[in-house]
Parts: C-alpha cells; structure tokens; sequence
C-alpha cells in the first residue's frame, strides 16, 4: 500500500485533553454539580466576548431555542421564519412548541437566508425569524432588522450554532437580534462535548429564559439554599430542562480564552482548500463581504449524480466526510405532514443534493489535507468529468 493511501483523515478532531479533568476536579469538590459558581462564571466571560449583559448556559442548543420560544411565548397559532437550509434542530424546536415553521429558500451563493426573503414571508401570525449564519458566515443581521422594523412584535433569534467567534463588519452574533443561541456539540469550534447557550440584551428575556429553562421555576438548587437557609420556589410559566451542568462548563473557560488565536489556522486550512479547488467544476460557498467567518465547516458541491459515487471514494481512500446539510422541508417528516415539494425551495435543495463537508479542525495536518485534495482532484474531479460527458 502506497503512503498516500495509508494516510487516514477523520471528518474531526476534537481539541479537549486530559489536563481538562483537573477543571473537571474542580467541579466536583463543590457542593453544586450543575447550574452553580462555575456555569455562572463562564456566563460571565461570554457576556464580556459578545459585549451583552446576559449570558444563560444551556445543555443543548435546541434545548436553548425551545426555552427562548417559550420565554417568548411562541407556541400554537404561531408561525416562524427559517432558512430551508440548516440542520433539521433550527425548525424542529418551532415544532415541539406547537408553532409552524415557515421556510424561505437561500440566497445562492452564501447559502444565507436574504432580508428580503424574510420579509416576503411575513404574514399576521409570524412571531419570530430565525436566521442562521451556516458554516461560520453571518447573516446581515442589521439588514434583516430594517426589514421587519415595522414589526416590532416579530423577534429576531440568531441561531449561532456555526458561528461562535464570526462577525460581519465588526458586530459578533447578539449585537442586532433578540438573543443568539449557540452550540458546544462535539464538533463545535467551543466544545463541551454537549451544551450551548443563550445571549441577549434584553433584560426581561433573560429573565424569562433563566426560568423556562428550569422547568419554569421562580429560581433555580443554588439560590433556593443561599445563605444557609431554604426558600420555597413557584413555577411562573411553562418550562423545559435545558440548564448546562457545571462539569461541562468547566471546559469551556480555556478555549473561550483561545477561540481567537485558533481561528487562523481554521482560516488557512480553508484557504488551501479554495486555492485547491478554485479553477475546478466544484462549487464553493461565496464569501460575504465585511464577514470574518468562523470557518466552522468547509463544504463543497458537486453534480448530485456523482456525490455519493464521491463520498464512497473518499472514504475508500481512508478520508471521512459528511452532508451539511439536506433541505428541510424535502425530508420525510416535512415532506409529509406539509406536502413540500423540491421545486418549492430550488437553491437549497439542489445544494442539499450536492453537498459533501471535508475535514477541518486545528489538528488537521498539512499532510492529511493534501491527501484530501489530491483525491478530490485525481478520482472525484474526472469522475465529474465523465458524468458531464454523459449528461
């Protein structure tokens, strides 16, 4: 076997060590294990990274979202604005609260969800929009804002889940909406294995949401025991589980510190993956200008006869990759209950049906990466060649 073809490249690495089970420690010689002094404090350094007076720490980022729908009081008759490009989590939260989500299509070369399109959806029972920065890039969230300023009574939700350390012009995720959510999963670029959380500015959401995601109560173990004594709690309004245990939470403090000096290396191994592929048939996602991206995940596009002929060659040749993502609306559950059709949503289905994520992290070595071009130019790319020949 060549050296080439020995190469091995996981779609992800994670950046956690065992040094991190001292933090981990920590934790555990408190008398509070979830929701206590070590969440609160890293609620405290994302305040100061976003510049917003209130963070919540939540345990999942559709957890998060269906505690910010229900501190909003979104729920059913109402309806939501979603990108039909995203993760199945951004529309099925407005789903498990009993609202409808509305999807608009994407603008064809960010793959983002336009102002305008937005607007175009508005109709008397829309609450809420809920635009996502895919993949690290942000959505203009000030230009999204003008558009509804004439519907005040319709909140703006960030979700942030690709986008932690992304800007556009100089303004993070929270500076423009009604709050942003964000999410640790395994492969974020912060990571706690599980877990994301919620910022706002607004005073009265954070309020609401510190309740709704705790079951609704008036206050959470380590306020009802403060000062030695017990104090009864009430429940206020319906709520869910989502608040972030503090052994999680003690991850995070040391790569929020980093999350900066990390993006680079993120940002140069894209930009060999775009000089590689520049004057090819692939199709990359276009850059938003004023963006600094977050360069959460790289994906390419190719003709969707020959995309899973290209996922099996790569990962014959020891390189994993995954689909970011299909169109929502055109999955079973979607498809069925609505009758969405292909044709209803043309730019994100035709990218859902081409679409392949390579691998990006930090770790991810100069090697491994040139084993992922080189198969992409050598196999996939006369693989494209000959079905275009065909077609």
């Amino acid at each position: 076997m060549s050296n080439e073809m020995s190469v091995k490249v996981p779609f992800y690495r994670h950046g956690l060590h065992s040094s991190s089970s001292v933090r981990v420690g920590d934790v555990l010689d408190t008398p509070f294990l979830t929701s206590g002094a070590t969440g609160r404090a890293v609620e405290g350094q994302l305040c100061a990274f976003f510049d917003v007076p209130h963070a919540l720490l939540v345990n999942s980022w559709t957890n998060g979202a269906v505690a910010t729908l229900l501190a909003l009081g979104i729920g059913p008759g109402d309806e939501v604005i979603v990108p039909a490009m995203t993760f199945i989590a951004t529309a099925n939260v407005i789903e498990l609260v009993g609202s409808k989500p509305v999807f608009v299509d994407i603008d064809p070369d960010t793959l983002l969800m336009a102002p305008k399109a937005a607007r175009a959806a508005l109709t008397p029972a829309t609450r809420a929009v809920i635009p996502v920065h895919l993949y690290g890039q942000m959505v203009d969230m000030k230009a999204l804002r003008d558009a509804l300023r004439d519907r005040p009574d319709v909140a703006i939700i960030e979700d942030s889940a690709h986008c932690f350390e992304g800007n556009l012009n100089g303004a993070r995720p929270g500076q423009d909406s009604d709050a942003a959510i964000f999410s640790f999963y395994a492969t974020k670029n912060v990571t706690c294995g599980e877990g994301g959380a919620v910022i706002t500015r607004r005073t009265d959401l954070y309020e609401n949401v510190a309740q709704t995601r705790f079951h609704g109560m008036s206050s959470i173990a380590i306020d009802r025991f403060r000062g030695g004594g017990y104090r009864h709690w009430d429940m206020l309004r319906l709520g869910t589980k989502a608040n972030m245990p503090d052994l999680l939470a003690a991850l995070l403090p040391p790569q929020i510190e980093s999350i900066q000096d990390r993006l680079p290396v993120r940002d140069s191994l894209c930009r060999r993956y775009e000089e590689a592929f520049a004057e090819t048939p692939i199709r990359l996602v276009k850059a938003v200008p004023g963006a600094m991206s977050a360069r959460h995940l790289f994906a390419i596009h190719v003709p969707p006869d020959v995309r899973d002929e290209a996922i099996r060659i790569l990962n014959a040749n020891g390189i994993e990759v995954t689909v970011n993502y299909r169109s929502v609306p055109t999955l079973s559950y979607y498809r069925e209950k609505y009758g969405y059709r292909p044709s209803d949503f043309p730019v994100s289905y035709e990218w859902g049906q081409g679409t392949l994520s390579l691998p990006l992290y930090p770790s991810l070595s100069e090697a491994q990466q040139d084993h992922v071009i080189a198969v992409i130019r050598d196999k996939v790319l006369p693989l494209m060649e000959r079905a275009s020949h065909v077609a």
